[in-house]
């Protein structure tokens, strides 16, 4: 994915293991992905949902991984 001014974007799933001490909601999603060796680090967040699946994610961590996807694409 490209950003603006023709910059490559982080991957999503990258983006979200590099998160830490937010102090936020992302933490500990951010802390479940650098625990799982089959994260998909350069996975875009549909590739994160669908591993968040395999492993019998429950609500909760999709509505994180909304907020995240959200923030990520701001940034």
């Amino acid at each position: 994915m490209l950003a603006e001014y023709g910059q490559a974007k982080e991957p999503f799933g990258a983006w979200l293991m590099a998160q830490k001490d937010r102090g936020d909601w992302i933490d500990p999603i951010a802390a479940a992905a650098r625990a799982d060796r089959g994260f998909p680090r350069n996975g875009t967040p549909d590739q994160v949902r669908d591993r968040l699946r395999a492993m019998g994610a429950d609500g909760d961590a999709f509505a994180a991984l909304d907020d995240a996807e959200l923030d990520w694409m701001s940034y």
